[in-house]
């Protein structure tokens, strides 16, 4: 590789990085809103709220990596074309497929991150997921209950809390359980604590009285008491079994889909040979988007020639080729023959993308299909120019 292929590496792989951090920046600050409340109602810092909620960027990371790239490509080839480079490096006889080659560099660097991301970091940072909101789960009263609000922590049993201290106190507590049908007990505490140990979890009541009122008594009999233990091992359903879903599972796990592990839940067989061959596909998409992205921009054109239709045409190809893999993993499922879809589309963006950069094929929309659309951009600037000279 030489000058001009270093030069467009960087300047491919730069941009890469920097589409790739943008997006996955967005998408990760729209789903960690959605779990601010793990910051503010429940007391956990900033970094533990961050720790969490990033363990979903390497699944964002291995949808919005492919397209990131193709984004990089995309925008490197137009700016070559703007300056004229791409002509010129034409006229001085430079093949073609040797200008790829930068290109196809980066895309397999990024073929690289996808694979190790598709392959083990993202079904860990799932796992770990799955592992907090099960822990959550067993915790219900210590991180769901909110001071001032009555809770139902199942039918006919409500918690109320007035104040929750920093060091995890509760104070001022109500519980009415209603479970049992013979009678009707209320609980009242000053202060409580949640304890855990090895026979199960106990909400441990202090400085309070509790009111049984049984069918068919008119008056309730009253005990006061210093220290009550109200048993809340239910929530957990005791030790936690945890059962990973499919994409849970680290590849090797799903070529393996009969090993016996009670970590694992037994998936439907079929759902576990869709996930497999999604995540062999994963790593080929950064490359057919390479491939397909060149084809239909890599070719020199004069300034006169307009980009604009080969940049939508791209765009166009590169959404069918990934709809397709997804249409493949879905149908898939239920029919083990749409598994080939993805197959057959790479196969045919690889093959058709890579003999239209060797001849030098200009891909352009119909003319038809480009008259339509200036025409429609045509009437939409007047239709605008309209609106806006009877607002004035």
């Amino acid at each position: 590789m030489g000058s001009i292929g270093r030069y467009i590496f960087r300047t491919t792989f730069g941009a890469f990085l920097v589409v790739c951090t943008s997006v996955t920046a967005l998408m990760w600050i729209t789903q960690a809103l959605r779990d601010i409340d793990l910051m503010t109602n429940q007391g956990q810092s900033v970094f533990v709220f961050v720790g969490i909620t990033s363990l979903i960027i390497p699944l964002l990371l291995q949808i919005i990596a492919p397209v990131a790239l193709m984004i990089a490509v995309a925008h490197v080839l137009n700016k070559l074309g703007n300056d004229s480079e791409l002509i010129v490096m034409n006229a001085s006889g430079m093949p073609p497929a040797l200008l790829l080659r930068p290109f196809f560099a980066a895309g397999v660097l990024v073929s690289l991150l996808v694979a190790v991301i598709s392959i083990y970091v993202s079904p860990w940072g799932l796992r770990e997921l799955r592992r907090w909101a099960t822990e959550v789960r067993a915790d219900l009263v210590a991180n769901v209950i909110q001071p001032g609000r009555f809770t139902k922590l199942e039918d006919k049993l409500t918690l109320h809390i007035r104040e929750r201290l920093p060091n995890g106190q509760l104070l001022g507590i109500l519980i009415d359980d209603q479970r049992n049908p013979k009678e009707r007990a209320t609980i009242l505490a000053e202060k409580g604590d949640i304890v855990k140990n090895n026979r199960g979890i106990f909400l441990v009541l202090a400085n309070g009285s509790v009111q049984r009122h049984e069918n068919g008594q008119r008056d309730p009999a009253v005990v006061l008491f210093e220290s009550y233990g109200f048993d809340l091992s239910w929530l957990s359903g005791g030790t936690p079994n945890i059962k990973y879903s499919v994409r849970e599972r680290y590849l090797w796990e799903l070529f393996d889909s009969g090993a016996s592990d009670s970590a694992l839940s037994p998936a439907q067989p079929n759902q576990v040979r869709a996930e497999l061959h999604d995540r062999i596909t994963a790593p080929l998409y950064p490359l057919a988007f390479v491939i397909m992205t060149y084809a239909y921009l890599g070719s020199p054109r004069t300034t006169r020639q307009s980009r604009t239709m080969s940049l939508i045409g791209a765009a166009t190809a590169v959404g069918a080729l990934r709809g397709l893999g997804f249409l493949g993993m879905i149908a898939g499922v239920n029919a083990p023959l749409a598994l080939l879809i993805p197959y057959v589309a790479l196969l045919a963006a690889f093959a058709l993308g890579y003999l239209a950069i060797a001849r030098g094929i200009i891909i352009e929309p119909p003319a038809f299909v480009t008259r339509s659309i200036a025409w429609l951009t045509e009437r939409l600037v007047q239709r605008t120019h309209g609106l806006l000279g009877q607002a004035s």
